[in-house]
């Protein structure tokens, strides 16, 4: 009787053992499919969203940012809890200068999480002109969460931030 017992649960054992690597198999493959479902999140779309910001108008960034209640930490000041809240701030932060070039670094990652998800991380070069005529370099660094909705990849959250000079 010993050995009956024995014998099932080393059956049930592999049998387990064989599912979980078959599930295992079928993630990765879905995965690689489907670019980790970032394909179409690349450097060059990361761009046209700093592009984008060049315009020094938060209102015309709308199309890049998740709507509702999302939390975006920026240069100054602190935070905002949402993209209407992010964008209204950011141009006021922005009055003072009459432009801007911005520019993703080669340092660039890009980190699927699945399907509809990933998270980014570069340094930005920073080109901006103020009103009075004062140029100002620097290099920002910054780091994104994305979320797929509608079938468009969505900052969910933000973190901009300059090193300490």
């Amino acid at each position: 009787m010993h050995s009956l017992y024995q014998k099932r649960l080393v059956v049930f054992v592999v049998c387990v053992f064989a599912l979980t690597l078959s599930g295992v198999a079928q993630k990765k493959s879905a995965a690689k499919k489907s670019g980790g479902g970032a394909a179409e999140l690349n450097k060059a779309y990361l761009q046209k969203i700093w592009t984008g910001w060049e315009s020094l108008d938060g209102t015309k960034q709308a199309e890049f940012y998740a709507k509702g209640s999302h939390l975006f930490f920026d240069v100054a000041p602190v935070k905002y809890t949402s993209f209407d809240e992010y964008s209204t701030g950011v141009s006021k932060a922005l009055a003072d200068y009459s432009g801007g070039k911005f520019e993703v670094n080669d340092d660039v990652e890009i980190h699927p999480m699945g399907a509809d998800h990933a998270w980014v991380a570069s340094t930005i070069k920073s080109d901006m002109m103020k009103k009075n005529g004062k140029r100002e370099l620097s290099t920002m660094r910054w780091t994104a969460i994305f979320q797929k909705e509608g079938g468009k990849w969505l900052i969910v959250h933000e973190h901009i931030s300059e090193p300490i000079a």
